[in-house]
């Protein structure tokens, strides 16, 4: 049985911003199903030598999240330094929009992973499960201290490729698909989750 955090308060936040508590929230809800579908001692099997089994997807979800959320701390601390956003609509830079259009399910091509972001896939599901729900609610709460700042001003570095920036607006949207991401691959290996969802 996977130990859950409890569920997120709920806050007003504007809709450029809710967007992404939602999007945050349903990859939340989507890992949990999966979860309570598949049996503990599968978690590590690979559909295929190729591919990355449920674990490995979900353990480099938690690799990425602990890399972004400093990163994101650091630019709601200088966004901070510039005048409030007020209730103009935040947008992506170029960099970002291609990015998030490029990072969402379903995975049409593989993109070759930064070693640092390989996962083991060793790791128990109780803690994989653990560390998403704890990250998801750090990210969450980046989001919510985010209303009112000029996060479309500020810049982050990609942890990674140190050679791609864009601006913290397009980071925050491009996490939760990224995520979206690699739940749909980690369905895929175990397709016996999608069966039992439509019984």
């Amino acid at each position: 049985m996977i130990n859950q955090l409890p569920d997120y308060p709920i806050i007003q936040l504007p809709d450029s911003l809710a967007v992404i508590v939602d999007e945050f929230e349903s990859a939340r809800a989507r890992l949990r199903a999966l979860a309570s579908a598949v049996p503990d001692d599968v978690w590590a099997r690979r559909p295929d030598p190729a591919r990355w089994s449920v674990a490995e997807c979900v353990a480099h979800l938690n690799l990425t999240s602990r890399a972004f959320v400093p990163l994101i701390r650091g630019g709601i601390a200088e966004a901070k330094r510039w005048p409030a956003a007020g209730s103009r609509r935040y947008r992506r830079d170029f960099v970002g929009w291609l990015l998030w259009r490029m990072s969402g399910p379903p995975a049409r091509f593989r993109v070759k992973t930064t070693a640092a972001f390989v996962p083991s896939g060793n790791e128990p599901p109780s803690l994989l499960m653990s560390a998403f729900e704890e990250l998801q609610a750090r990210q969450v709460e980046c989001v919510r201290d985010c209303r009112g700042l000029a996060i479309d001003r500020v810049k982050v570095v990609s942890p990674f490729d140190a050679r791609v920036k864009y601006n913290l607006y397009a980071c925050l949207t491009i996490l939760p698909r990224h995520q979206h991401r690699h739940l749909w691959q980690a369905e895929q290996a175990w397709p016996n989750h999608v069966n039992q969802a439509r019984a």
